[in-house]
């Protein structure tokens, strides 16, 4: 048996992108994003990538345009592909949300261990990871940096979506948006620890209050202008309901759990089939919000183990 995303083995195109002054992104074909801004005499990192080789290989492109050092790491959420490069950042304070350190403490281990076998070659040198990534601050709201004069970054929980604890990076001044993956341009959506109904309601309606005129999201270009931005934004929305309303059908009619996958599958694939990730990510999806609808609010842990049943279960039947 083999994932969908093990055997996608093929280095991707990076394209980094100087968003505004001092304000940064690096993208890579459907791979997770990496961001940077920068202060006065530091910068903040967003995202620190699966491993320390593969957040240096993005730090070496930031240093050709900065030599400050990096004084915050932000975490958009927990899960490994995001975290553990952190060691190589050198940063003085790592900041995430209080129920991503919860996360980390309850799940980092097995998450760690998941990740690594559905999506290998993300994680570049896999023994240069030091242990799981702590954060050092945590809020439950808003934390806003000083970015001196006029400028501050906003640190913002729009609510539950993709995980309990997403976090996103806000620059008013600039109107630039780092949203995390409650947000994908033109890549699907992975939903196997997300909160559904929040996530395509409150959540995103938050997200767009913002007013972004330019938004990076978790994977997948950046949009650049307020029209790409809302379409990245209803896209994301709208795979979410597409989902809700094919498993929800499923389960509302007594079927079955692999009902629901082809159900949801025949209503995604032809929008959303050929942009990174979603045949990979979709039995988790469909398992998880099956769960929901069986009133189990809190994600149950994915684990190695529990991966191989799920995907046996939908897409090796």
């Amino acid at each position: 048996m083999a994932f969908a995303s093990s055997g996608d083995l093929a280095a991707k195109e990076e394209t980094f992108a100087e968003l505004a002054p001092g304000v940064y992104a690096l993208t890579a074909e459907g791979d997770p994003n990496v961001g940077a801004i920068e202060g006065p005499d530091f910068v903040v990192c967003f995202e620190a990538r699966a491993t320390p080789v593969a957040a240096r290989r993005w730090l070496g492109r930031l240093r050709e345009r900065t030599d400050k050092p990096v004084r915050y790491l932000v975490l958009s959420h927990y899960h490994a592909v995001r975290v553990l490069g952190a060691s190589a950042f050198g940063a003085a304070e790592i900041i995430a949300h209080t129920e991503t350190k919860r996360l980390i403490a309850e799940r980092g281990r097995e998450d760690w261990a998941s990740e690594f076998a559905r999506m290998p070659r993300l994680f570049e040198d896999p023994d240069s990871i030091p242990g799981l990534t702590w954060p050092t601050l945590t809020f439950t709201d808003r934390m806003v940096i000083p970015l001196g004069g006029d400028r501050e970054l906003v640190l913002v929980h729009c609510g539950r979506g993709h995980t309990a604890g997403d976090i996103v990076a806000w620059l008013p001044h600039e109107r630039i948006l780092f949203a995390g993956d409650l947000v994908e341009a033109q890549a699907a959506l992975y939903t196997g620890d997300a909160f559904h109904t929040e996530w395509a309601s409150s959540t995103l309606d938050n997200v767009q209050g913002l007013g972004a005129e330019v938004l990076v999201g978790g994977r997948g270009a950046v949009a650049a202008g307020a029209d790409a931005v809302f379409a990245a934004i209803a896209q994301s929305r709208h795979f979410l309901d597409e989902l809700r309303r094919t498993v929800g059908a499923a389960h509302a009619a007594r079927g079955t759990l692999k009902d629901a996958f082809q159900a949801a599958h025949d209503a995604l694939a032809p929008e959303f089939g050929g942009w990174p990730i979603f045949e990979h990510c979709l039995p988790f999806n469909v398992q998880r919000y099956w769960d929901e609808l069986d009133g189990i609010d809190w994600p149950r842990i994915w684990t190695a183990e529990r991966d191989r049943e799920v995907w046996a279960a939908l897409k090796d039947s």
